[in-house]
């Protein structure tokens, strides 16, 4: 016992490695020295068993606790409690997530078994981008597009076969797809399990393919499929359309088609939620005397009264007139902000008649103006 290393040197750990350090250092050093990828190599042989020592005993918390407290000396008469020291292979090893970890380094093989390919198999999901109009997303619309995808071959039903033959079961494999292969190694027997190399995992071979999808069941068509678009869909959202996929493989369901939605902009409005905004220039004197606007809006235009006196940035609210719900009644209403334009590019009479203006207009008139510069004394003591 007084040879042994430390199990927190071993695998280059100090005593507060977390969990998943110790997972993280085993999955390192196992790859390193693994027998398979140093054949005939002693050391290596010596120092993997010596890395699933260590990770045998600080993998287990009640083993690590024990090792924590009392060394190697807290271990069973052999020195490894519930390993016997090797002495029996790996016949009685609970692997747990070493098995997990040598599927990562050798493509599944190993320990336990990879998954058989020959039941039925879904079908793989499309995605498709579709580009509407701001309209045709507020109030929906139904559209047509087509799909290019894999389908079932009409010949032979999908089964790959010529009309009047069947696959026959894969006799390498016996129908399993997979083959097995015991492995003795100094550390006891491994069985690896691999994808068959006659009919690749499928357990069926087909001798005489139908000629329309030379075997492989599936043909790729060009099909068209109509979408209703649902009014209130906002960019960005997605529509499924369950069935819509690639075909699935022996019998499986078919995939999904998922739209992505793509709202092109509006050159009046702009969505925010189920509203809408909408931003309009009014004169000076409309401002100032008030008038009545043509407004427009998604069910087309409308008559507004702006009061006399209304400032720039004014919002006026009209009920009803946004975007309608996706899910549910009702819709969101519009927004229409009003900018005072100012002039450019006055004559010279033009100048004058409003200075004359602003003249008989004195600086009562602007509310606003008259009470930033009383603020302002109060505030500079002027």
């Amino acid at each position: 016992m007084a040879d042994k290393r430390d199990y927190y040197e071993v695998l280059g750990l100090d005593r507060n490695a977390s969990e998943e350090d110790i997972k993280k250092a085993y999955r390192k050093l196992a790859k390193k020295y693994h027998p398979d990828l140093n054949p005939g190599d002693k050391a290596a042989e010596a120092k993997f068993k010596e890395i699933n020592e260590a990770y045998e005993v600080l993998s287990d918390p009640k083993k690590k606790e024990q090792y924590d407290r009392f060394g190697h000396a807290g271990m069973d008469g052999n020195g490894f409690g519930g390993f016997g020291g090797f002495g029996g292979g790996f016949e009685d090893f609970d692997f747990g997530g070493i098995g997990d970890i040598f599927e990562s380094f050798f493509g599944g093989t190993g320990f336990g078994r990879s998954r058989s390919r020959t039941g039925p198999q879904k079908g793989a999901d499309i995605k498709y981008s579709m580009e509407v109009s701001f309209e045709e997303a507020a109030f929906g619309t139904e559209k047509e597009i087509s799909v290019n995808r894999m389908e079932t071959c009409t010949t032979c039903g999908g089964s790959g076969a010529k009309p009047g033959t069947s696959p026959t079961t894969c006799t390498r494999c016996n129908g399993t797809g997979q083959i097995q292969y015991k492995q003795s190694t100094p550390f006891g027997h491994f069985v690896n399990v691999k994808t068959c190399d006659v009919c690749h995992g499928e357990g069926k071979v087909i001798t005489n393919p139908c000629q329309t999808c030379n075997g492989r069941g599936k043909v790729r068509k060009k099909v068209n499929i109509k979408v209703r678009i649902p009014a209130g869909i906002d960019d960005g959202q997605t529509i499924s359309l369950r069935g819509e996929g690639e075909a699935g493989t022996r019998g499986g369901p078919s995939g999904d088609l998922f739209i992505l939605i793509r709202v092109r902009p509006h050159p009046l409005f702009k969505r925010q939620g189920n509203d809408v905004v909408c931003e309009i220039p009014i004169t000076f004197v409309q401002a100032a005397l008030g008038t009545e606007l043509e407004v427009p809006t998604l069910d087309g235009k409308v008559k507004y009264n702006i009061p006399e006196g209304t400032q720039t940035g004014t919002v006026f609210r009209l009920r009803g007139k946004g975007i309608p719900f996706l899910r549910g009644s009702g819709r969101g209403d519009q927004y229409v902000k009003v900018h005072v334009e100012v002039p450019k590019k006055l004559n010279e009479k033009q100048k004058n008649a409003l200075r004359a203006f602003a003249e008989l207009l004195g600086d009562e008139a602007y509310e606003q103006r008259k009470g930033f510069f009383d603020k302002m004394k109060d505030a500079l003591g002027m």
